[in-house]
C-alpha cells in the first residue's frame, strides 16, 4: 500500500484516520502534532528553563528530541533533562548509561537524581517489605517528588513529561471509574502556577504509544527498551487493557476520550479549583501538612521496624 501523501511505500495504517503514511510523512505528521501541542501548552516569552522527565524510555526519549528540536533555535531558552534513579537492579542501572550516551549526542545537560540518597531507600528495598499498596504507587509519589524537586532545584519553568496518548486516555478513564473527579480536573498539562510546583507539559497527549515506538525506530535512536520487573504490579493495567480493546474495535476511542475530557475541562477546573499548598517539612508542596511522600516515607519506617 502507498503513502496517502505520496507515491512511496507506507510503512503504518493509522486505523483511527484511514490514511498510510510512509516513513518521511509519518515523522512529519509526528513532529507536526508534537509541536503544535507543545506551543498550544506554553507560550515562551524568553528566558525560560524546560525540563524533562527523562526515564530514556521511547517516549520521554521522543519528548527530550522534539522539545530540542523547537529549543534549540531559541536563543534565551534552555532545556534539561532529568532522570530519577529509583534503585531497580537490572533495569535502572541498564538504562542510565543510554540516557547518558542519548544526552550527551544531542548536547542537553541531564541532571541525574538517586532515590536513595534523597529518601534513604531504594525501590528494591520497598519491595522486599510488606507494604499497603503495589510497588508502582510508592514509585510514583516518590518519582513524582524528585522530579518536581530536581525541577526546582534547576531553576525549571516548566517540566514536560513523555506521557502519550494511551497513558492520557487510561488516566481519563481510571479517574472517572474510581469517581475521583478531582485528580481529572488536576490532570495536567497545567496552565496554572503554584508555588513550589513546577507546572507539566505534555507534548505526545496525541500521540498513540505504537507511533512514539515506530518514530524512534524510524529515526534509528537508541532507547531503554526493558520492561519494569513490577510493572505487573500497576493497577493501571486493567485500564490499559480494557481502553486498548476498545480502541481495538472502534478505532479513535483514545482520541475520542481525550476530546471529550478536554470539552468539560475547564468547567471541572471551575468546580474543583486548585487547592492552596502548603509546604511539607520536607519542602515540597501538599494539600496537608505533610506530603504523601512523607506519609509512605513513615509508613515505610514504622513497618520497616515492625518486621524487624
Amino acid at each position: 500500500m502507498n503513502c496517502s501523501e505520496c507515491d512511496r511505500e507506507a510503512i503504518i495504517l493509522q486505523r483511527y484516520s484511514g490514511l498510510h503514511f510512509c516513513s518521511e510523512h509519518f515523522l512529519e505528521s509526528v513532529r507536526k502534532r508534537v509541536y503544535s501541542e507543545f506551543r498550544r501548552q506554553v507560550h515562551l516569552r524568553g528566558g525560560e528553563k524546560i525540563a524533562v522527565a527523562y526515564s530514556g524510555g521511547k517516549d520521554s526519549t521522543l519528548t527530550l528530541l522534539l522539545l530540542n528540536e523547537i529549543v534549540k533555535p531559541m536563543r534565551n531558552v534552555s532545556l534539561a533533562a532529568i532522570i530519577v534513579d529509583e534503585g531497580i537492579a537490572g533495569y535502572r542501572d541498564i538504562g542510565l548509561p543510554i540516557a547518558r550516551d542519548f544526552c550527551k549526542g544531542i548536547d542537553v545537560e541531564l541532571v541525574e537524581t538517586r532515590m536513595s540518597d534523597e529518601l534513604g531507600t531504594t525501590l528494591d528495598e520497598i519491595a522486599k517489605i510488606k507494604r499497603s499498596q503495589s510497588t508502582c504507587t510508592y514509585c510514583g509519589v516518590f518519582r513524582r517528588k524528585l522530579m518536581n524537586s530536581a525541577a526546582r532545584g534547576i531553576g525549571a519553568d516548566y517540566l514536560a513529561t513523555g506521557l502519550n496518548l494511551d497513558d492520557t486516555a487510561q488516566g481519563i478513564v481510571m479517574n472517572i471509574f474510581r469517581g475521583d473527579i478531582e485528580k481529572l480536573a488536576r490532570m495536567g498539562p497545567h496552565d496554572v502556577v503554584q508555588e513550589g510546583l513546577i507546572p507539566r507539559l505534555q507534548p505526545l497527549r496525541k500521540i498513540p504509544e505504537k507511533e512514539s515506538l515506530l518514530f524512534c525506530l524510524e529515526e534509528g535512536l537508541k532507547f531503554h527498551d526493558k520492561e519494569c520487573p513490577y510493572a505487573h504490579e500497576a493497577v493501571r493495567n486493567t485500564y490499559r487493557e480494557m481502553v486498548a480493546k476498545i480502541e481495538e474495535g472502534s478505532p479513535g476511542t483514545r482520541y475520542s476520550i481525550l476530546a471529550g475530557y478536554d470539552s468539560i475541562r475547564e468547567a471541572l477546573r471551575k468546580s474543583f479549583p486548585p487547592a492552596e499548598l502548603k509546604t511539607c517539612a520536607c519542602g515540597e508542596p501538599s494539600i496537608s501538612e505533610r506530603c504523601k511522600a512523607c506519609e509512605l516515607l513513615d509508613e515505610i519506617a514504622h513497618r520497616t521496624v515492625r518486621s524487624n
